[in-house]
């Protein structure tokens, strides 16, 4: 089997508008310190562009993927000719090669999870069965924004009516503002209530050290990117003091060399990623970790609207949760459906499942998907 092409498709689902983040200053505190707040909305159109993989045995692949036509031209120079079921060779020639085609690590990533496709349909078997299941269903966390007390457990209560037994916190008040918040609602929520934190670079090193002992006093399960990610002896220095696992390589989880490095060097406790960077790079990332007795973490909805994630959770031993990113069972299920997909991930009792078709399983409306092409590049 061979890759005879790859093509780019360019969807438009119509009129939308996009809301611009506003960089502000956070309030209250005796240094100066930066989060966001929704800014002014410009009108735009609601696109999504799709990548699709096609070899000499009709066999094809289809994937949501943020890139441009330039880059999947690029991308079609290294795999025109080249076995799809080769995915090792591919992947490290492509992860070897960045460098010569000068592109960010984790480009290729959306092209690594078609090869994954394609050798699932090849065998008729779902890419789970391929790498090998460890659990039948993958727990999901709820993801919640900045608020108060009351804000955090409103939100967890309408998470619990949806099965979820998780919570992760986002707060850029600064540590100070934050400890009477996690008491309270650890309080409110009692001892066996999963709760997690990611002050998304809000805290000094000693506040994270303050914090951090408070987070171990309330049985947190992981402190998430208490500083910019780029201070590494001072995430080495929190590391080492800290019984709570710190995570913090969120924006570095695209490249699976440097977040190892973070994790050899004790700089993080366990190790961000995401299938949108290729399952190649995130099984690897899981079997590192393994061998250091720590979690991979993946984030965000993910590859074909949460199937990916579905399946990589279901076989990785060493990961916990799935990110839940909005109070709707089938929330990225009608992501999906936008655009013609029609099986994106479904929360059922706090938990999400891959399905049994083979490769991701994804199905499609070909109808609908067609109906919203305005651009389509082959290369």
């Amino acid at each position: 089997m061979k890759i005879t092409e790859l093509k780019l498709y360019v969807l438009d689902a119509g009129e939308s508008t996009r809301r611009l983040h506003t960089i502000v200053p956070v309030a209250g505190l005796q240094r100066t310190q930066y989060t966001h707040r929704g800014g002014a909305t410009r009108p735009g159109r609601n696109r999504q562009s799709f990548l699709e993989v096609h070899t000499d045995a009709g066999i094809s692949s289809r994937i949501n993927a943020g890139l441009a036509p330039a880059t999947i031209e690029l991308l079609a120079e290294q795999v025109r000719g080249q076995n799809p079921l080769h995915r090792e060779h591919l992947f490290q020639k492509l992860f070897k090669g960045t460098r010569w085609v000068y592109q960010p690590q984790g480009w290729f990533g959306e092209f690594d999870n078609c090869l994954w496709d394609i050798a699932g349909k090849a065998a008729g078997l779902p890419c789970w069965a391929l790498i090998g299941r460890v659990r039948d269903r993958f727990a999901a966390y709820l993801t919640g924004g900045d608020m108060d007390v009351d804000g955090y457990l409103k939100h967890i209560e309408a998470g619990r009516t949806l099965g979820v037994q998780a919570y992760k916190f986002h707060t850029y008040k600064g540590g100070k503002a934050d400890i009477p918040i996690y008491r309270a609602v650890r309080d409110a929520v009692g001892p066996d209530y999963v709760l997690i934190t990611d002050p998304v670079c809000s805290y000094t090193l000693r506040e994270a050290i303050e914090v951090g002992h408070v987070l171990e006093e309330l049985d947190f399960l992981w402190l998430e990117e208490p500083m910019h990610e780029q201070k590494m002896r001072q995430y080495q220095e929190l590391c080492a003091v800290l019984t709570i696992p710190v995570m913090a390589n969120e924006t570095l989880m695209h490249d699976m060399g440097i977040s190892t490095q973070w994790l050899m060097h004790g700089a993080t406790d366990r190790i961000r990623a995401r299938s949108t960077f290729g399952a190649t790079q995130v099984l690897k990332m899981a079997h590192f970790a393994e061998m250091y007795d720590t979690n991979v973490e993946m984030n965000g909805v993910g590859s074909l609207y949460g199937l990916v994630q579905a399946a990589l959770g279901c076989c990785i031993d060493n990961t916990d949760y799935y990110e839940l990113t909005a109070i709707r069972a089938d929330a990225a299920q009608q992501m999906g459906a936008v655009w013609g997909m029609t099986n994106g991930v479904v929360l059922e009792d706090g938990s999400i499942a891959p399905p049994d078709g083979p490769g991701w399983g994804a199905t499609w409306d070909e109808e609908r998907f067609r109906s919203l092409v305005v651009e389509e590049h082959v290369f």
